[in-house]
């Protein structure tokens, strides 16, 4: 059974269809890649998984289960969480604990509780912030647990958010373009992490990336969009030489 699936997935804002039936599936295990050019509706099919938006017609399935119309905090209980393409971290909040606020969604002492410093809450704060410093190794911040999250390079911020992302511990992890700002040695570095994300913890990964090395190099399936519809699906190489793909950015006829 796919992790997550489409089908025939659309959003109409007025009269603009911003995303048109489309649909793809993600096997467990997945690195798969969505691109196209600005305006393609990537992002737009982000926010239709993790419950921003509620399709106009068709099907998000998350194993076996219909989830559109589903609340994103539910969506991400539920095993989906995802980065933003422009970066949502709180600034004044160490490294270490926007991680840890990560790890909330999953907390189980009650307000009462903290509030009363039982031991049980205190014992589940150390183990959010053990957990968060092992986040924090996997994307190379652990050297940095104190410093403000404002204070950091933007390309250890895009980390940072991955870093908190999976402190949810998310089945299904969507990554929208977190290439983004940073220089071909960083990226490379990411490109390395990501792999290893999935291949050491056995998470599902979408991602939105503009940069066609990174994605090309990174994903093993991707599906193309142009205006909201799907023109391309298949391996990296397949995609590199369709007509199709290419005069959607070079904008040449086909």
């Amino acid at each position: 059974m796919s992790i997550l699936e489409l089908q025939a997935a659309t959003i109409k804002f007025g009269g603009l269809i911003a995303v048109n039936e489309v649909s793809f599936k993600l096997e467990k295990g997945d690195l798969f890649g969505l691109i196209g050019p600005n305006g393609a509706g990537k992002t737009t099919c982000f926010n239709l998984i993790t419950g921003v938006y509620k399709p106009t017609s068709g099907d998000i399935i998350f194993h076996g289960r219909q989830i559109q119309g589903t609340p994103p905090n539910r969506i991400a209980q539920l095993g989906i969480c995802r980065t933003f393409q422009n970066i949502r971290l709180f600034p004044a909040l160490s490294v270490l604990e926007n991680v840890v606020v990560g790890g909330f969604l999953r907390h189980r002492t009650t307000l009462a509780g903290a509030l009363l410093y039982l031991p049980s809450s205190l014992r589940e704060t150390r183990r959010l912030k053990d957990e968060a410093m092992d986040y924090l190794k996997i994307l190379d911040l652990d050297g940095v647990p104190n410093a403000r999250a404002a204070d950091l390079p933007y390309g250890m911020q895009r980390r940072l958010e991955i870093a908190r992302a999976m402190a949810t511990k998310p089945e299904l992890l969507l990554l929208d373009e977190p290439a983004a700002g940073m220089n071909p040695q960083e990226k490379q570095d990411l490109m390395e992490t990501v792999k290893r994300i999935r291949d050491d913890h056995g998470i599902t990964i979408l991602v939105i990336e503009h940069d066609m090395r990174f994605v090309m190099n990174l994903c093993e399936r991707i599906v193309v969009l142009d205006h909201g519809e799907e023109i391309a699906h298949g391996p990296p190489e397949a995609i590199r030489n369709d007509p199709k793909v290419i005069s959607a950015y070079l904008g040449e006829p086909v």
